[in-house]
């Protein structure tokens, strides 16, 4: 079976669809599928994996995406020669997986990762009104509604999909993650060489820099732990547009010394990276499906974060870690105050993130979606001899 994934960016863009697209193709490819990715940009970025098809496209402000109002001629060829088309983004890759595959018969399946209006709000604020919440209402349900089928990582933003307008059958299938190089590392990055004590409680942050992450509101409360408690820290691991504004506030609020930055770090970095903190915090409200969560949940770190889709899906309040209402300052701060002094309830909650990562492995979300993929497959295949049949009945011969 050969499959298709279209999305509007892919490497060298960091995101979390991204890694999605990325290792979702590695695992399938692992189980004897044939997986294309057909993307846009990338300039003289030298793909590292086979059967990446790049078209021209221009680039969206900060975002990482890119628009096209076509795909290259050899890029036509090949989609049409899929036999499934997964899109994880709904605009151009959407519109362009109608218009390329819906006649040749080829199932669609689209992936809902991202809050559109959310992200619009944060990235394209001169366009939220028209490309807010009115546009993604009247877009998003007429292009589910073109779909085979319609995934939604978690329950949470099944809901906003729903509230949204959307009437196609939705599934809950949650992205894969690979867990098993969090859950295994042995020896984590020295604490000395991330400028923290070994007897600090070190709370970390892991992911894109990003408006829409709202880490202004994580350093405002850490900050208002940190004037509390002498030996508590933030790590904060990543890149992204919001760094240098980011790091310019530490330092008006008085905390360089408590904060630090790593940077972007080589993903097979990470879980040693990882391994080194107490707790992960996230702030973030636009998360779908949080895979940095799921790896601090991995590598046996408990999390504080805001009752949101996404987030507020894979933490449950008190067993692995703490969630704390929307834009509630007091009270996200005093949940970070309580991880840093109850030793035995983070001990506790360690255990229990181990155990509840394993539902989000990658071996089992890939096979859940070879299921899907083999029932839609089947049922084209089905629908296309069912048509033949009926179509040269009339010439067939007939016995006296």
């Amino acid at each position: 079976m050969r499959i298709g994934m279209m999305a509007d960016a892919y490497k060298p863009h960091v995101s979390g669809v991204t890694n999605v697209i990325s290792l979702s193709k590695q695992f399938l490819e692992k189980a004897g599928y044939e997986v294309y990715v057909f993307t846009f940009g990338g300039g003289d970025y030298q793909d590292d994996e086979p059967n990446i098809v790049r078209t021209r496209g221009m680039k969206l402000v900060d975002t990482g995406m890119y628009f096209s109002a076509r795909h290259s001629s050899e890029a036509q060829k090949i989609l049409r020669k899929m036999d499934i088309i997964h899109v994880h983004h709904p605009f151009t890759s959407g519109q362009l997986a109608i218009r390329y595959c819906r006649a040749q018969g080829i199932p669609l399946v689209f992936t809902n990762h991202t809050r559109y209006d959310l992200y619009a709000q944060a990235y394209l604020p001169m366009m939220a009104e028209a490309f807010g919440d009115a546009f993604i209402r009247s877009y998003l349900p007429s292009f589910c509604k073109s779909c085979d089928l319609v995934i939604a990582p978690s329950p949470g933003l099944k809901e906003v999909l729903l509230n949204l307008g959307v009437e196609a059958e939705i599934d809950v299938i949650p992205n894969g993650v690979d867990i098993r190089p969090f859950r295994s590392v042995d020896q984590p990055i020295p604490r000395e060489q991330l400028g923290f004590k070994d007897d600090d409680i070190l709370l970390t942050y892991m992911g894109r820099i990003g408006i829409e992450k709202n880490l202004p509101f994580l350093l405002r409360a850490f900050a208002g732990i940190a004037g509390t408690y002498d030996n508590v820290g933030l790590l904060i691991i990543g890149d992204g547009a919001e760094k240098e504004n980011l790091e310019d506030l530490v330092r008006i609020m008085g905390i360089s010394d408590r904060v630090h930055f790593t940077g972007m770090i080589p993903y097979d970095m990470l879980p040693a990276y990882m391994k080194v903190a107490d707790a992960f915090v996230t702030a973030s409200v636009t998360e779908v499906h949080p895979l940095s969560v799921i790896e601090a949940l991995a590598s046996g770190l408990p999390v504080v974060g805001i009752q949101s889709p996404g987030v507020g899906d894979t933490i449950e309040d008190g067993v692995s870690g703490y969630l704390a209402p929307e834009e509630d300052l007091a009270v996200f701060t005093a949940k970070l105050s309580r991880i840093v002094t109850d030793r035995d309830a983070r001990e506790k909650m360690a255990i229990q993130a181990k155990e509840i990562s394993k539902v989000y492995s990658i071996e089992n979300t890939t096979q859940t979606m070879i299921d899907r993929y083999q029932r839609l497959y089947l049922e084209y295949a089905g629908r296309k001899r069912s048509f033949f049949h009926r179509f040269t009945q009339p010439f067939r011969r007939t016995k006296n």
